[in-house]
């Protein structure tokens, strides 16, 4: 799956951290592996003109999705025997999310994984406009959310134990000299 992003928001953020959640929210929703994706991260300026350009909405916001014109709106690209597709852009405006993450209580980053697992989902035909909609969208992006968080932990775990294990066998044997010789 090609997952390009481009952070022109002038915020350091882990990108790559972003990338790995797109990829995980695509792989979940059983996009073909040459998918094509594209994420932008954008200053308040630029958002706020996307918005009222595209949305007739003053002000900036969070995330926008721009699907791709040529893809099928009558089949979702996470369909059965879907054929690959270049699903669109998600434009991430992190420094409007920063107010969101203060106030969920969260890190940026946490809040910019949930806004991107929210663009990936409008790129593949979800939405929130009807309660109903809202219901689907909002469980599913909670779940992908939630296990995207439990694999990451996992890995950080899996990580510092290996860690961990270098430390003591460096101490306990590798670094050592051989017995009978003296450091």
């Amino acid at each position: 799956m090609s997952i390009e992003i481009a952070n022109e928001s002038g915020v350091d953020v882990d990108e790559a951290s972003i990338v790995s959640a797109a990829r995980f929210t695509l792989d979940k929703m059983e996009v073909s592996p040459i998918a094509e994706l594209s994420v932008l991260l954008v200053t308040l300026d630029v958002m706020e003109d996307l918005h009222e350009r595209w949305m007739d909405l003053p002000g900036p916001t969070d995330v926008m999705a721009f699907p791709m014109d040529e893809l099928d709106s009558s089949r979702r690209p996470d369909a059965p025997d879907s054929s690959p597709a270049l699903l669109g852009d998600i434009v991430l405006c992190p420094a409007f999310a920063k107010d969101q993450a203060k106030t969920a209580g969260h890190a940026l980053i946490d809040e910019l994984h949930l806004l991107t697992v929210h663009g990936c989902l409008h790129l593949l035909g979800y939405d929130h406009a009807e309660p109903a909609e809202e219901r689907e969208m909002f469980g599913l992006q909670k779940r992908i959310l939630g296990e995207f968080q439990s694999a990451v932990a996992a890995l950080e775990a899996r990580d510092a134990q290996r860690d961990a294990d270098d430390r003591v066998l460096g101490i306990a044997g590798l670094d050592a000299p051989p017995p009978g010789e003296t450091p």
